[in-house]
């Protein structure tokens, strides 16, 4: 019998990965869509892990269900850290990816390439009624190119460029991305660590 799991976002491009991360042979993946409109949550923590553990609780509160929360983003060296736990809304109150990245781009542009460094970072909390919430985190390292390249993925992968495959993150195809991006290494220790969460 398929097992569910309710992801807190209503992000397409965050539910289409997790998706692809959860076996469809053995979970039903389902997001915010799949519910009557919920309230905003006040996303108000200093960290990846704090705001992901507000929504997580927030919404298994609301739900009396188990719920999985991630909250990610970009932290570049040279800009001591930012956008960091602020990427989704770097240039402003509205979610605007190309915006962001002009942003970002904008600030790095007298940089030179040695000094983009950055990584993706997140951070997966899962919340249970009345049971500890319990974070898993991952990185994925590389650098901010000088233009955007590639028509896969989402946010700043247009610009986030992975050494050793030599190409943006937005040039690598779905599967190739889900082998090291930071949701997907996030995810890997979430299910190294099913015993703690998975009590059903």
């Amino acid at each position: 019998m398929k097992q569910e799991v309710i992801i807190a976002t209503l992000n397409e491009g965050k539910v289409h990965e997790f998706k692809q991360l959860f076996s469809a042979d053995k979970w039903i993946v389902r997001s915010l869509k799949d519910f009557s409109k919920m309230a905003d949550i006040m996303e108000d923590g200093q960290t990846f892990a704090e705001n992901a553990t507000i929504k997580a609780e927030t919404l298994s509160k609301e739900l009396g269900r188990m719920v999985i929360a991630d909250d990610s983003g970009l932290i570049i060296d040279a800009l001591d850290g930012r956008p960091g736990i602020y990427s989704a809304r770097y240039a402003g109150e509205k979610k605007d990816d190309e915006a962001n990245m002009r942003k970002v781009l904008q600030e790095l542009e007298d940089v030179p390439s040695e000094d983009r460094s950055a990584r993706f970072f997140c951070a997966i909390a899962v919340a249970r009624p009345n049971e500890q919430t319990l974070v898993y985190e991952g990185a994925c390292e590389g650098y901010i190119a000088r233009e955007k390249s590639g028509t896969y993925g989402f946010g700043y992968d247009p610009i986030f460029y992975v050494p050793d495959l030599q190409r943006t993150m937005a040039e690598l195809t779905p599967q190739e991305k889900n082998e090291r991006s930071h949701r997907a290494k996030a995810i890997a220790q979430l299910f190294a660590h099913e015993n703690e969460w998975n009590k059903e």
